[in-house]
């Protein structure tokens, strides 16, 4: 079997020591990991016709899925749209919202789905099968074809990537860009897939999305190669200093936007699950602090609320801090 490996030594701080720490830190009942009430959930407006040829705009979903709208194209990211990032239904977390901006069924036609790596939170096989037949094209790191097969879409609609694989497709230049995470649905399969990061071109934007990952040198790598990016969307949510090798802490989302020439930050990855310690809103209370300090753009959507890239007025209201029971 394949094993693939992170650019420098990466661990994921499961030494017993931390395991005593994260078990007594999951029995702990003074921090509100889910949010008391009801979070607020915007439906999605699709564009008109005439508007959307012309702009670029992203809609989060929650968590990491995003729909980016950029330059007359549809592109959705690590469609998780179910309720728990679970490999079966009734275990694990639940969703927050008690309901997603647009239902599986009700998605516009996409040019493609992009995955950046198979983790339950980011790949769902109820969302993929529900969402197969809006798309014919699957864009994908290596490894990860053969479980999208395994769930109905054809073989002849996916394309797989490694780190440093760059192409176009429908106008638009994608750039498969190294992170630092790993990859693994059960026991057996750890870092049997790739996991990755994303560079997407248009004529007059440039997004990157991080993926999952640590904080590391490859952003500076990617950032000199291709920045600046008119948007990132970076992983902020379920970090804990015991894995930050894995997940970067909000202060270093922030450093990662700078790193890689960022204009304005999304930051992703939280908002929809409870899978660390920290409490649920903690991430967009740090990035936000974060950002001030260092002077950097930053829009902190609701879920649905559509973003539109190069617009001078974007959304920094805490709406975190006023769910209704």
């Amino acid at each position: 079997m394949t094993k693939y490996e992170n650019q420098i030594p990466t661990t994921a701080g499961m030494d017993i020591k931390s395991l005593t720490s994260i078990l007594r830190d999951s029995l702990r009942k003074n921090v509100e990991r889910r949010p008391s009430g009801s979070i607020p959930v915007e439906r999605y407006l699709q564009a008109s016709t005439s508007e959307f040829s012309k702009l670029s705009q992203v809609t989060w979903f929650g968590h990491s899925a995003f729909l980016l709208e950029i330059e007359g194209h549809r592109l959705l990211f690590d469609p998780m749209l179910g309720e728990r990032p679970s490999p079966v239904s009734w275990v694990g977390t639940r969703r927050f919202s008690r309901e997603l901006p647009m239902q599986p069924e009700d998605f516009p036609v996409l040019d493609a789905i992009v995955i950046s790596h198979d983790h339950y939170d980011h790949l769902d096989v109820a969302s993929i099968r529900s969402l197969k037949n809006k798309t014919k094209r699957f864009i994908v790191p290596l490894g990860v074809r053969k479980r999208l097969i395994k769930w109905g879409v054809p073989a002849d609609q996916i394309t797989e990537h490694q780190w440093g694989d760059e192409f176009t497709f429908k106008g638009l230049t994608f750039a498969c860009m190294p992170a630092r995470h790993f990859s693994g649905r059960g026991l057996m399969d750890r870092n049997s897939t790739l996991w990755c990061s994303w560079v997407i071109i248009g004529e007059e934007t440039k997004v990157f999305f991080s993926g999952d990952s640590g904080y590391g040198p490859h952003f500076k790598e990617i950032g000199s190669k291709y920045g600046p990016f008119d948007l990132t969307l970076m992983e902020c949510g379920q970090y804990d200093k015991r894995w930050s090798n894995i997940h970067m802490m909000p202060e270093e989302t922030v450093q990662a936007h700078l790193d890689v020439g960022g204009k304005l930050l999304i930051p992703i990855h939280w908002g929809a699950f409870t899978l660390a310690y920290h409490a649920w809103n903690e991430p967009a209370e740090r990035v936000t602090r974060a950002a001030r300090t260092a002077q950097v753009r930053i829009a902190t959507p609701k879920i649905g609320e559509t973003v539109i890239v190069n617009e001078q007025v974007v959304t920094t209201v805490p709406w975190w801090r006023q769910t209704k029971d």
